[in-house]
């Protein structure tokens, strides 16, 4: 058992990461509710979360390499708990971005590339795999746990709960560190390299924005943006702008190794055929999964009508699917390779958007939607257990802390996109459907049509159609034939751009298995257990 302990406190502070945005996810209706603010603005909330962390991950893992990997574990810790008792007492929607998205996201950038370095120097052979499907399962299990436990919270109590429970589970945590071996420090302390912390930062936080605001501000022809550059929407050009910071930063990295200093990451690594397609991968997953868990209980709660509670429940199929197959990972690999295991959870994945696309309508299906769900869980658990063994076994002992900061910033700048994309996808979609249907119909005037265009164009919201119609309701100048015509249009553009979204997972999804072909081939077979060695 003594073997095992160390994992309990990794997989706890896996665990903890997933949970609240999860959490987040589920309450979003609530969210807005408490703070007054819309679901856009939420879903910048969750978007600058894993934002934050994406852009500070590689600096998160140099600085394990510069203080020592259990040392930065625990400061990360103290941060992320800090950050999470500021959200329990937020007033404003800006104190919660400061303390969850912020705070929170800077204690996660320290806290998980330290956790996948020292998951693999504690476990080697095949009790790393089964480490690491362990790690992905409690990953699961966030997801798990997140929706029912948040949703009931947010009910029946308080979302607020969650984020105080948080704080008490750090405590804990961190009173259980001596579970986890000192690890070695180490023999060079390299120094931070601020200039790439900048750029790779910054780069990573302009393409996202603008992907995020794209469906605000337009893609080529302006909607609502706050300025415009020589006539035209910022979006392209912030995401030119953010790669063209990408590319100084790769030609900094490289004068700063010819130099003989050390770089915020080694572009060598990239040569590293495996841990390339594991990237890739992971980021293709995360993608996927926070796109889906930010469309799916909008579908549920917005125009279902159902509580946090409810969304929790009809989540749960997915949860204890994703949980149950990635804690079979190591069994998986007596029968298949990684490659084989990850393609073929691509291919269940497939299937599940699909299946849920035709599950999504008017009136909720709920055998259809759960068994989609269950399948959906299957084919996330299958990737779950294998991609963060693959990354971190296909690099040597002194670039773990690299790897792990690599492999959480795609896991998360996977998350960011995933949530912007695919929510932008979501609103782009519902605008243009229902200003098609209202111009196409003969029942609204002429003048009617050309006003909702217009408020269509300035930003449309994803709101309950019950809003919608009390809005109508209001107006003198709406004939109630018309309003009921807008709102029946209305709904059915929801459906229409809910639809899109999860087809836009789809495509994704099917894209991701060009990038699996240099996943390790060869099957893990059991091997005599070791006892856990720390390694620096």
């Amino acid at each position: 058992m003594n073997r095992w302990k160390p994992l309990i406190v990794l997989g706890t502070a896996q665990f903890l990461m997933v949970l609240d945005a999860s959490v987040m996810n589920v309450s979003i209706s609530q969210l807005v509710a408490d703070f007054h603010t819309e679901v856009t603005t939420i879903q910048a909330v969750i978007t600058l979360y894993t934002l934050v962390m994406a852009a500070f991950m590689l600096t998160g893992g140099k600085i394990g390499d510069m203080v020592g990997r259990r040392q930065v574990f625990v400061i990360g810790l103290v941060v992320y708990g800090i950050g999470s008792g500021l959200t329990a007492l937020a007033p404003t929607v800006a104190v919660l971005a400061l303390g969850w998205s912020v705070i929170e996201g800077l204690g996660a950038a320290l806290v998980l590339p330290a956790l996948a370095a020292l998951v693999a120097g504690s476990y080697q052979g095949r009790e790393r795999a089964i480490a690491y499907g362990v790690v992905g399962g409690l990953a699961g299990a966030g997801i798990a746990v997140g929706p029912l436990l948040g949703g009931w919270v947010t009910t029946y109590l308080t979302w607020r709960l969650v984020f105080a429970g948080e704080v008490v589970l750090v405590v804990a945590i961190l009173a259980v560190m001596r579970w986890v071996p000192a690890q070695p420090p180490p023999k060079v302390r390299p120094a931070l390299d601020v200039l790439g912390a900048a750029l790779s930062a910054a780069g990573l936080a302009l393409m996202v924005l603008a992907v995020l605001q794209s469906g605000t501000w337009g893609w080529v022809q302006p909607r609502n943006p706050p300025f415009t550059v020589l006539g035209f929407a910022p979006t392209l050009f912030a995401i030119g702008l953010g790669v063209v910071l990408l590319y100084l930063f790769s030609v900094h990295e490289r004068h700063r190794e010819r130099r003989g200093g050390t770089p915020l990451v080694s572009l060598d690594l990239f040569g590293n055929q495996p841990l390339r397609a594991g990237l890739v991968t992971l980021f293709n997953q995360n993608t996927v999964l926070l796109g889906l868990f930010f469309v799916i209980p909008l579908y549920l709660q917005v125009v279902q009508g159902l509580d946090a509670f409810q969304t929790g429940l009809r989540l749960l199929p997915v949860s204890v699917a994703m949980l149950a197959t990635s804690m079979c990972g190591s069994l998986l690999l007596r029968f298949a390779s990684s490659r084989t295991i990850v393609r073929t959870g691509l291919l269940v994945l497939l299937a599940a958007t699909l299946w849920l696309i035709a599950a999504i309508g008017p009136q909720l299906k709920g055998a259809s939607f759960a068994g989609a769900m269950a399948l959906l869980g299957v084919g996330m658990g299958m990737l779950a257990s294998q991609l963060g063994n693959t990354v971190q076994s296909s690099v040597r002992t002194e670039e773990r802390s690299e790897a792990g900061g690599l492999q959480y910033t795609a896991q998360n700048l996977g998350s960011s996109l995933g949530t912007a994309l695919i929510g932008a996808l979501l609103i782009g979609a519902l605008a243009a459907s229902v200003t098609t249907r209202i111009e196409s119909d003969p029942r609204v005037s002429e003048a009617v049509a050309q006003e909702t265009g217009t408020h269509v164009e300035a930003g449309v919201s994803f709101v309950p159609a019950d809003q919608v119609a009390a809005d109508l309701a209001a107006r003198t100048d709406i004939p109630p034939q018309e309003a009921e015509a807008i709102v029946g249009h209305y709904q059915d553009a929801q459906i229409q751009g809910l639809k899109s979204a999860v087809l836009a997972c789809a495509i994704i999804t099917g894209g991701a298995l060009l990038f699996t072909r240099h996943l390790p081939t060869t099957r893990h077979l059991p091997t005599t257990r070791t006892a856990p060695r720390p390694s620096g």
